[in-house]
């Protein structure tokens, strides 16, 4: 079904080009405009026609008019977003973050709308409810999700600006600049307290004491571990990922992650216990698949990050008494950034620690700790946590 009938023309009143074009499509012809964007040309607008009129012609229109809020962005979702999951551009975490983020929030609230209706005063109310009942950044995330995809709205011509762009929630403007969220000393202690003769009492010490990312634990191998080198270490090679086809393993987050990270004496001591019970438990298990993982599932394999985070971590801080502080698992590696620039530690180093992938991340992350700097990195954990 060809696109027929293009022209161009300028619009004296508007100061920019105008192009039409009707489009044969299931529902009879269809005309479609475009014009200028600020800083295009006449030869631009041509080669923007061109392609709407060959994606017509290829049975790839869609009605702009009609077109609702939820229909658009099931179409970002699948057409924008999960290629770059497939190209391994973006983790497919991101990806469903995005994809709850349509689910619970966008389409219930903006979905009957047609796009092309879509109001700033309806994406700022969005905001005042979600901020009712969502924290800032969680109001924040829903901010990016819609820019985002009304943002590649406009460059497919299906509408002409943005209603979420600059329209930042009210709750992020209020609230005070983002810190990390980490554990006190004291708090500590009474979560590594919690932890003693828990099946995975080792993976908590070894998260306080390293810094690595869940699924960096989660993906840790024991020939990954030098305990018996004079300055112990462990490599960090691969990353656990939650995929569209399950666990898998893939590379960490980032060429920085790759990473070499030094073990103190208290991590060295927990992984030498929990290597010991590890084999007790592959003996007395009736199955065991030997994925040969530092902190595997019951029969040997990848474990849930889910089953890690609400079975495991969530009941040992109610135990702890931490249930109402809001520490999520990444906690963990703020606490172990924060102790060591409490100690005085160069940026640098816990930059090459975390495995940032710039210096400009752990400043932005942790700039309100870089006070007093210098000393030795990680053996004074042993004092600090014990």
């Amino acid at each position: 079904m060809p696109a027929t009938k293009s022209r161009i023309k300028w619009r004296e009143k508007e100061q920019r080009y105008m192009a039409r074009y009707t489009a044969q499509t299931p529902d009879g012809p269809k005309r479609r405009t475009l014009y200028t964007k600020k800083g295009e040309t006449r030869k631009d607008l041509e080669k923007r026609l061109a392609i709407a009129m060959g994606d017509a012609a290829r049975g790839l229109y869609i009605d702009s008019k009609n077109l609702k809020v939820d229909e658009w962005l099931e179409l970002w979702l699948s057409d924008c977003i999960k290629p770059l999951v497939e190209a391994d551009k973006m983790a497919h975490s991101t990806f469903a973050r995005y994809r709850g983020i349509v689910n619970k929030h966008l389409s219930p609230a903006l979905g009957h709308r047609k796009l092309k209706d879509l109001t700033r005063p309806e994406v700022r109310r969005l905001y005042a409810d979600k901020g009712m009942a969502l924290p800032p950044r969680s109001v924040d995330y829903i901010h990016i999700t819609l820019q985002m995809a009304l943002s590649q709205a406009v460059l497919d011509d299906l509408i002409h600006r943005n209603v979420a762009e600059g329209a930042r929630p009210r709750s992020s403007r209020q609230a005070s600049p983002d810190k990390a969220k980490a554990l006190s000393a004291t708090q500590v202690r009474a979560l590594l307290a919690a932890t003693r003769g828990a099946r995975n009492e080792a993976l908590y010490a070894v998260a306080l004491h390293t810094g690595l990312r869940q699924g960096e634990l989660l993906g840790l191998m024991w020939k990954d571990l030098d305990m018996d080198a004079g300055s112990p270490t462990l490599a960090v090679r691969r990353a656990l990922k939650v995929t569209d086809h399950g666990l898998d393993f893939g590379p960490p987050k980032n060429s920085a992650s790759r990473r070499s990270v030094p073990l103190n004496r208290t991590a060295v001591a927990a992984l030498r216990a929990h290597r010991t019970r590890q084999k007790e438990e592959r003996l007395a298990a009736p199955e065991w698949r030997d994925a040969r993982l530092v902190f595997p599932n019951r029969v040997g394999g990848p474990m849930d990050h889910n089953n890690l985070y609400y079975r495991e971590y969530k009941p040992l801080l109610k135990r702890a008494g931490l249930e109402a502080e809001g520490f999520t698992f990444h906690a963990l590696r703020h606490t172990f950034a924060t102790a060591l620039f409490a100690q005085g530690e160069h940026p640098k180093v816990v930059q090459s620690l975390l495995g940032h992938s710039s210096i400009i991340q752990t400043m932005d992350t942790y700039s309100h700790l870089t006070e007093g700097m210098g000393g030795d990195a990680v053996d004074g954990l042993d004092e600090v946590f014990n």
